[in-house]
């Protein structure tokens, strides 16, 4: 099959200029390999309103169109789906329209800013089911990450009884945030580390774990940084079952921590780094054994070595070795093979707000000081999030 999707973008900054080099075998991210251009992916048109932004497009891509206005691209005929690489708020703005006027979208990470917005996107996407409607939460591309959801849907380990995720390796200094306005602003961006650069762990906790049902937070805003939105995050979850979660995140870690671990009735799983998992696999549950075990086996199997191998459990080992920019390529193949062939998403849009939601609940039940329910409570949220824009004064109530 040799039909390839036309993909424009809407925003051809870091993000977006990256995907134009994926798309066209021309670049990519700074400092790392070009992936091979996705095979039934093209690059159909460019969009942006900043001036030099259009010179550089003009002068790397002169076969491209190039538009200042996102709405003419999306009606041009040049493109067969676009991808959101702009600012939070514009996401769930541009999908609806896309979505209302039949055009495939693919929408950046987070879905949105607030629940409230991207459950009206979602809703718009429901009602529009031949129009392909996905989320670049490409970390789901991992391999390991794919088998860890295999193994924990499989039943093999039995129910989760706890979950952690540690994830402070996203050190940013303040000249990261100082790059462009908008970024760690209320208003512009929406927040920090909860909707810039945790979003991909949120959504594969979710994804692996399940949705919680009860959310308390602590939040530290500014720490050890130059802004007033939250960089260091604290959350504990409670889940239908009865099950707990714990999700650990900051942006002031230059030595920083990517360790998930899930507890479950017959074993354990530790992924390290995103790159290698451990599964230990309990030789009786842990019901029996706290059922029939005495404390002279216990000393007996939990001494020295003796509660490996020969002892309580067994031990596997598996990597990923997938590169970063494969991964985001991968979605745009899936996405377009969707379109192609009906084949079904790894990422559907409306996954997207679980991720929105939990991060919605973390920074109301910080706000609050009290535990809080999740789904959100998405007025209540918009309302104290609005006041928080109103007191920076640098963009407008949404």
């Amino acid at each position: 099959m040799d039909k390839k999707i036309r993909f424009g973008l809407i925003g051809i900054g870091a993000q977006g200029g990256a995907y134009a080099g994926f798309l066209t075998g021309k670049g990519g991210f700074a400092g790392m390999p070009v992936p091979p251009t996705p095979p039934h992916c093209a690059l159909g048109a460019l969009c942006d309103t900043d001036p030099a932004k259009e010179a550089m497009c003009k002068e790397k891509y002169p076969e491209i169109p190039f538009y200042k206005d996102w709405k003419d691209m999306v009606n041009s005929g040049n493109v067969d789906a676009v991808i959101t690489t702009v600012p939070h708020y514009l996401h769930t703005e541009i999908a609806i329209y896309c979505l209302e006027h039949g055009m495939n979208v693919l929408v950046e990470k987070p879905a949105g800013v607030y629940a409230k917005a991207v459950r009206e996107m979602n809703e718009c996407a429901a009602a529009h089911p031949d129009v392909a409607f996905g989320i670049m939460f490409n970390q789901r591309t991992n391999k390991l990450y794919q088998k860890v959801k295999e193994l924990v849907a499989s039943g093999e380990l039995g129910q989760i009884r706890r979950s952690n995720w540690i994830i402070n390796s996203w050190w940013r200094p303040d000249s990261y945030y100082r790059q462009s306005d908008w970024r760690a602003t209320w208003g512009g961006e929406g927040g920090g580390v909860l909707v810039n650069q945790a979003p991909h762990q949120l959504d594969l906790w979710q994804w692996i774990c399940g949705v919680p049902n009860k959310v308390f937070a602590k939040c530290m805003y500014g720490s050890h940084r130059d802004i007033i939105v939250e960089n260091d995050v604290t959350i504990v979850t409670e889940y239908p079952n009865g099950a707990t979660g714990s999700f650990v995140t900051c942006t002031h870690d230059p030595n920083g921590t990517d360790r998930l671990e899930i507890d479950l009735d017959n074993g354990k799983i530790v992924v390290e780094g995103s790159k290698t998992a451990t599964v230990y696999r309990l030789k009786k549950s842990e019901d029996e054994m706290n059922a029939t075990m005495s404390m002279m086996e216990v000393s007996r199997l939990t001494s020295g070595n003796a509660a490996g191998a020969d002892g309580m459990f067994t031990v596997d080992t598996f990597e990923n070795t997938d590169g970063w920019g494969y991964q985001h390529t991968t979605v745009m193949e899936d996405f377009a093979m969707h379109i192609l062939e009906g084949t079904p998403l790894l990422a559907p849009g409306s996954d997207g707000i679980n991720g929105v939601n939990l991060a919605n609940a973390t920074l109301l039940s910080s706000w609050l000081g009290k535990e809080v329910e999740n789904p959100v409570d998405e007025d209540l949220y918009l309302a104290e999030l609005n006041k928080r824009i109103a007191e920076e004064g640098k963009f407008p109530t949404r």
